[in-house]
């Protein structure tokens, strides 16, 4: 969990946020230097985060820092699922240089000693600078898709209305490997709340959805409802 004294930075965000669009060209000169044909994203994943998620797997493949870079954004994966204000305060268009670098250095005191190469350290002040903090959970959730694809594995994201049993996600993630789904890739299961859905679920495997969702089977039975009325 973030400090105190960070936390109170929440007490200076407004209702609304800042929808100024962001364009990735300040991120060129980050990983500019890498060769290509040896650091290049084994998947090309989108979105402003994933731009920058790409460009750290470069930089950090550049200097063999891949494996460290990647716990090191599973820790701040994990601040994120404990607090989950923090994303708020990230994206608060008030927060000063000041407030930002108070951020970035409690960030790098919950990634301990993992960031040997300083390679997220190094990118989280270029975050900071280039005022793009409010992305890093996008880009802590991108980059691990990167990895997983890196190493053979096949993301399955569930979805549920409540946190489920661990057992629950074994008996799943051992019943989807069994099927073509899995394309007979390794699994990693990464598991979500969404309240809205209701109940049911809704798994999410490759360019795959299989949603079973009550909210889904809702609006099913609401479109008959209407097409028969």
């Amino acid at each position: 969990m973030l400090s105190r004294q960070t936390r109170s930075l929440l007490l200076r965000v407004p209702t609304r946020k800042n929808n100024k669009r962001m364009f990735p060209a300040d991120i060129r000169g980050y990983a500019q230097a890498a060769a290509v044909q040896d650091t290049k994203p084994p998947i090309a994943i989108f979105g402003l985060d994933g731009t920058y998620a790409s460009a750290l797997y470069t930089a950090a493949a550049k200097t063999s820092a891949l494996e460290t870079t990647s716990k090191s954004l599973a820790a701040l994966a994990e601040v994120f699922r404990k607090d989950a204000k923090l994303s708020e305060i990230l994206n608060a268009p008030t927060l000063s240089p000041g407030d930002k670098s108070q951020i970035v250095q409690e960030l790098q005191r919950h990634m301990g000693g993992l960031d040997k190469a300083d390679t997220v350290k190094n990118f989280l002040k270029t975050l900071s600078d280039n005022n793009r903090l409010g992305i890093l959970q996008g880009v802590c959730e991108k980059f691990a898709t990167i990895m997983g694809a890196a190493r053979g594995e096949m993301e399955m994201s569930v979805t549920s209305a409540a946190k489920l049993d661990s057992k629950i996600l074994q008996r799943l993630e051992a019943a989807v490997a069994k099927s073509e789904y899995s394309q007979g890739k390794k699994l990693k299961v990464v598991s979500k709340v969404n309240p809205d859905i209701q109940g049911g679920l809704v798994v999410e495997i490759g360019d795959r959805t299989i949603d079973l969702s009550v909210s889904s089977k809702i609006a099913k039975m609401n479109k008959l409802l209407t097409d028969t009325l």
